[in-house]
């Protein structure tokens, strides 16, 4: 194992979204996170063989039953040899089995009990289904991204279930550790990914407030209002990206444009911002994608070329940083960020059902007796 996390144990209950994002992100920082998995296959999102499911990677497995009281048992004797435990199911569903925070914390003072879910743990929306779609509408942040006069964008899921869920919870779980030393006390830390998105929103409220945002969409110097934080079209039906916010960044961006200034609107004109706009839409439209790059790229004009997800691994600066890295043939991001002593490293790929479950609990502190109990009980799968 490599990280600054390496040592702390972590037991994740199986889920989707922001759960596994958040044991990935631990995993990758040398977290020993070690997954729940249900002794059947199940409904949690569109099932894919594991070197396919880069979430899950860095994690060893154990299969049980939930509806086992000796799986049950096991989670018990497992969350109290934990640093950290994640689990997102609804408000409620942990107590049922056995298995919340009072019980957990009961066998072990010191855990952080990490709970992720869309609205958080109380309140008129706790038990009610949804997704990120449904968390970042209530936070505001969806209804801030589009163009104007168009219905919101979705932007992936990437701000409710991985930036303000995932991300979050990890955040969370690693402020908790740290307090925890101090204390020698655990606690219980609910996220909720309506509340994470509202904080990535923090700056654009705050510039409402003092007035240099308005609640409209596509009309701000972020949201695709302004001419010069866009993206555009070039001759080869590619794009590319600009944001050429300060002064002098701007007035490169002109220059390299060959456009005269004396014969534009000013910047902040907001009133000729689509004149302004038709004028880099026609510039742009001149030459192919990669004829800008050759003109713009590594200048101050702010620009990069907009690559898909086939060619972002393959650009130069992807490839001298290592920004990907290939795994079993699959493609995929390398652990963020980096540290100049304690790397971050992929342990291991994503574990099949129960796939070094065994080692795992030997590693964790139970006896080959107690492993062959936990079996022969039917409450684990161990598929080594």
């Amino acid at each position: 194992m490599s990280g600054p996390l390496t040592g702390v144990k972590v037991l994740e209950i199986a889920g989707i979204g922001p759960g596994p994002f958040c044991g990935m992100l631990l995993a990758d920082m040398g977290a020993d996170v070690l997954r729940v998995d249900r002794l059947q296959a199940n409904d949690l999102g569109l099932p894919v063989p594991p070197k396919f499911d880069i979430m899950s990677r860095g994690r060893r497995s154990i299969a049980l039953d939930l509806k086992q009281p000796a799986a049950i048992q096991t989670v018990l004797e497992l969350a109290a040899r934990a640093d950290a435990l994640i689990e997102g199911f609804r408000p409620g569903v942990t107590e049922r089995l056995g298995l919340g925070p009072d019980e957990c914390l009961a066998r072990n003072p010191r855990l952080v009990y990490g709970r992720i879910t869309g609205w958080g743990q109380d309140g008129p929306l706790a038990q009610a289904a949804g997704h990120d779609i449904n968390y970042i509408a209530l936070s505001g942040a969806l209804h801030a991204i589009g163009r104007k006069g168009e219905a919101p964008t979705p932007p992936l899921n990437l701000v409710g279930d991985f930036g303000g869920g995932g991300m979050l919870l990890a955040f969370g779980i690693a402020c908790a550790l740290f307090e925890a030393r101090a204390s020698g006390k655990g606690q219980v830390i609910d996220a909720a990914m309506s509340e994470g998105a509202a904080a990535l929103m923090a700056m654009f409220y705050g510039r409402m407030a003092a007035g240099h945002w308005r609640d409209q969409r596509g009309v701000n110097i972020l949201d695709t209002g302004a001419p010069w934080y866009e993206v555009y079209e070039t001759a080869d039906a590619k794009h590319v990206a600009i944001g050429s916010i300060e002064a002098r960044f701007y007035a490169e961006l002109l220059e390299r444009l060959g456009l005269d200034p004396a014969a534009l609107p000013g910047q902040f004109d907001f009133a000729r911002w689509p004149e302004l706009r038709t004028a880099f839409a026609a510039a742009f439209k001149s030459k192919t994608r990669d004829a800008w790059c050759r003109e713009m790229e590594g200048s101050d004009v702010c620009f990069a070329p907009v690559l898909s997800l086939a060619e972002a691994p393959q650009h130069a600066h992807n490839r001298a940083r290592g920004a990907f890295v290939d795994i079993d043939g699959v493609t995929q991001p390398t652990p963020a960020p980096r540290y100049s002593r304690t790397p971050g490293a992929i342990a291991r790929g994503a574990p099949r059902r129960g796939e070094g479950g065994a080692q795992a609990l030997a590693d964790w502190g139970f006896s080959q007796a107690e492993i062959d109990g936990m079996s022969a009980r039917g409450a684990l799968l161990r598929e080594d």
